[in-house]
Order: C-alpha cells, then structure tokens, then sequence
C-alpha cells in the first residue's frame, strides 16, 4: 500500500502544479479590481485562434481540478482501504484457531 500510496502523491503533486499552470497561461475575463470601484474599462472579446486556445486551457483546467479532487479524496480514503484489506488475514487466523479447538 505504500507503493500505491506514493504513486498517488506522486500524481497528486504533478497534477496540481499542472492546474497551477493552465491556470496561470489563461487570460483575465474581466478588467481585475478597476471595475469593482466603477472604473471604465472595456474589454474586447477575443475571436479565432485565441478564443479556441481559452476555450481549450479551460477544459484543461476543468480536467486537471478533477483529477485533483479525486486524487485527494483517494488520499484521504487510503488508509480505510488498509484497514480493509487487514481484516481478511486476522479472519483468517481466527478461522485457523477456531478450527485447531475442534
């Protein structure tokens, strides 16, 4: 378990510096913290190869949070996936013992 373990952290971390990436390369959609205070600023829309490439590095980032998401969840599940496959061995000793009585 621990080799499983050590993969997923290993994919984890690969994973979420991806996200971290793909995020970074996307362009802002608004104009930041000027429009909060009524400043007046236009944006235009982007069209061709540069909205295909947005539209792109947001699926991308919609994948890669994913991925995340159940990456760390698998994490915080592996060690009820070592309590499970523990008591498979102490039945089967209990068996052995219950079979040595008679």
């Amino acid at each position: 378990m621990d080799i499983l373990q050590n993969i997923i952290n290993i994919l984890l971390l690969i994973a979420a510096v991806l996200l971290v990436i793909v995020v970074l390369m996307q362009e802002s959609n608004s104009s930041g913290l000027g429009s909060a205070f009524g400043s007046d600023t236009t944006s235009l829309t982007t069209r061709g190869k540069k909205a295909s490439r947005e539209r792109q590095l947001q699926k991308i980032t919609v994948i890669l949070g994913i991925v995340v998401a159940v990456l760390a969840i698998l994490m915080v599940l592996m060690p009820w996936f070592t309590k499970l496959a523990t008591p498979a061995e102490s039945a089967d000793t209990m068996l052995n013992a219950v079979r040595s009585i008679f």
